[in-house]
């Protein structure tokens, strides 16, 4: 995909471009947004490519590491990015803006969205947080660039913008463990959408409508974005977080595949908040896998090898954590539930905090 309207195109073949968000697709380019150095592209080294990336329905990742200097082999944290057109369509679709709205945005990013959004409401209905100075900056070339002059803000997303309040919609950009009470002050009648979660699931779509500075709302999608810088979940290489010493050994009879499942993985992270998985295929086409898990912060970690066929699935643990046992708890309490699917939770947030709950705003859910 190499133009503007091989992107709208894509999008349309897909069903993800509702009409309301249409011309604003149409009428801002993507490419005014993206620098020429990308993660797997470079414009210099070959155009072609680099407009591939760019006009695909696909994210565009424009910053690793914070923008910190990297050495070559050194882990690459993805830290900024423009996100899958698509889901950000999803995403604005669950916001459910109408004319005359103004809406406050958390995490600018390349600016791409920001267009968008004042493009159907006008630039003075928009305002848009990020922390980071230089991406900021990036992001107003661009909006400029594009013919767009929202307000712009450096600082913590999770202030919001008192003196911009109140707003009718806050969107934000980067997963987030919690709805921060700042949110709820400035959007007091009105809607938020945010990625949530945990370290150990963050894929949901927090959608929360909020009355008299009280949300309530519901989990849906499968979203990947970034973290709020200020509370990241853990990352890295099995080979930089693997402690060689031996861990203590056992067995489970829970299949490794059956925690990490959505709905399972959504329960499991309510109350395994700070640590974080993944599954490793052998390269022998044996069909057998590792399911690794760590904590965030990298004292503890875990494994279950996986077996096709198998009763049982060798269990090692090394730590103060015995981290499949958390895992296993959790999963077993989710069972006990009758396996209930994540699109039957609710999230509530109030000046006392945020707690989940099972079908009934009543009926909360006690985790750890």
């Amino acid at each position: 995909m190499t133009t503007p309207q091989q992107l709208l195109q894509s999008l349309l073949g897909k069903g993800a471009l509702p009409l309301e968000w249409q011309d604003a697709v149409a009428s801002v380019d993507r490419v005014l947004f993206i620098p020429e150095v990308i993660v797997g592209g470079d414009f210099a080294e070959d155009p072609e490519e680099w407009l591939r990336i760019v006009y695909a329905d696909g994210p565009v990742v424009t910053q690793v590491n914070d923008g910190k200097p990297t050495a070559g082999d050194a882990f690459r944290l993805h830290t900024s990015s423009s996100s899958m057109p698509s889901i950000m369509l999803e995403m604005l679709a669950l916001l459910d803006v109408r004319d005359g709205h103004r809406v406050l945005e958390i995490g600018t990013g390349t600016g791409y969205n920001a267009a968008w959004l004042s493009h159907r409401l006008g630039e003075a209905n928009v305002t848009s947080v990020e922390l980071d100075e230089t991406v900021l900056t990036l992001a107003n070339e661009n909006l400029k660039r594009a013919g767009f002059h929202p307000t712009t803000i450096l600082g913590n997303g999770r202030d919001g913008h008192r003196r911009g309040a109140p707003y009718e919609r806050i969107i934000c950009t980067c997963t987030m463990r919690d709805v921060p009470q700042a949110w709820l002050e400035q959007c007091p009648n009105g809607r938020i959408v945010t990625p949530w979660g945990s370290s150990f699931f963050s894929g949901s779509f927090a959608t929360l409508d909020v009355v008299d500075g009280k949300a309530r709302g519901t989990f849906s999608g499968c979203p990947a974005f970034m973290w709020d810088r200020t509370h990241r979940g853990g990352a890295g290489r099995i080979s930089d977080l693997y402690h060689a010493e031996e861990g203590e050994k056992g067995t489970t009879d829970i299949a490794p595949q059956n925690v990490i499942q959505d709905d399972q993985a959504f329960f499991i992270g309510l109350s395994v908040t700070d640590a974080w998985f993944r599954w490793c295929d052998a390269d022998d086409d044996s069909g057998e896998a590792t399911l690794w898990f760590f904590s965030d912060d990298g004292t503890s970690w875990a494994t279950v090898e996986y077996v096709p066929d198998a009763e049982t699935y060798e269990v090692e643990q090394y730590g103060p954590r015995s981290l499949w046992d958390e895992v296993r708890n959790a999963f077993l309490s989710w069972h006990d539930l009758g396996k209930p699917e994540r699109s039957r939770f609710g999230l509530s947030v109030d000046g006392n905090g945020q707690w989940v709950w099972l079908d009934d705003p009543a009926e909360r859910v006690e985790v750890g």
